[in-house]
């Protein structure tokens, strides 16, 4: 049976949505002597990016990529939209944005118009297993932290592969499963094993490879991500207690961030989670 019915797409939305996330946002701002109205995109990359390294990830994987000039793409999972805005103001693409929970679509439309973007990046509310596009509609398919909460992977990779043109390339950046056993919870995408779903580095390659594409890079970044989180870590302890905090990734992971990423540091350190990076070409036909 599918674990991606209503009550599941609520588990999802719950565990990364707030109703009032623009607001929370905007007072951080505010707060932080950052005029709301006025907003630069350095200004907002503390938590413009919601996976591990942030922009600096999303930098290295689009270098990595080699995108096209003005490629259309589509990044699944968007979230609040930082990567989009990253692939549009630095690599020169065409972003369309999908994302499962709505209030994220939502800041996301925000943040890109507040920063002079939404000529180029759009964002849609969608499911990740039906995607609301054309087949071979996107030169690029940007993937960041998305099948960890994806059950039914093959079905995953259809609806990526079904929207890429020939000839495409499928960018990854995922959360994968290790050798040491089951993850240590919460975490950032999972308050519980319930809407956790980690597939190995050995299966995900295998379907990628059943739909037919060729690789081009497939590396493992575990250890740059432990020691990136460490930092985070690190700062956070050393901010003292009447310090206001500045806008960053708590907005959205919520008030136990801490223990989410204290989490993260040990499922890495004890090797039950791992992360990787990839680039696949999607075949032509003939």
């Amino acid at each position: 049976m599918s674990k991606h019915t209503p009550s599941y797409e609520k588990s999802i939305a719950e565990n990364y949505g707030r109703t009032d996330l623009e607001a929370a946002i905007m007072a951080a701002f505010t707060e932080a002597g950052i005029d709301p109205d006025r907003l630069t995109r350095d200004d907002i990359a503390a938590l413009d990016e919601f996976h591990i390294q942030g922009r600096e990830a999303t930098r290295a994987l689009a270098t990595l990529a080699t995108l096209p000039e003005g490629a259309e793409v589509l990044d699944v999972g968007c979230g609040i939209g930082g990567p989009a805005r990253t692939l549009a103001a630095e690599f020169d693409c065409r972003v369309t944005g999908v994302d499962l929970v709505e209030e994220y679509c939502h800041v996301a439309a925000l943040l890109t118009e507040r920063v002079g973007l939404d000529d180029r990046v759009t964002f849609r509310q969608g499911n990740a297993l039906d995607l609301p596009f054309d087949d071979d509609a996107f030169d690029v398919v940007w993937v960041q932290h998305v099948a960890m909460n994806v059950a039914e992977k093959a079905t995953l990779f259809d609806e990526l592969t079904r929207v890429l043109r020939p000839g495409g390339r499928l960018v990854l950046h995922e959360v994968l499963a290790g050798t040491g056993g089951q993850p240590h919870f919460p975490v950032p995408w999972a308050t519980d094993p319930s809407i956790s779903f980690l597939a190995t580095p050995e299966e995900v390659s295998r379907l990628l490879a059943e739909r037919g594409y060729d690789e081009v890079a497939w590396t493992e970044t575990t250890a740059e991500s432990l020691a990136w989180f460490r930092g985070k870590l690190e700062a956070m302890a050393s901010r003292s207690a009447d310090e206001p905090s500045p806008p960053g990734l708590g907005l959205l992971m919520g008030s136990d961030t801490p223990e989410k990423m204290q989490n993260v540091v040990r499922n890495l350190e004890e090797e039950r989670i791992s992360v990787w990076q990839g680039v696949v070409t999607l075949a032509t036909e003939g």
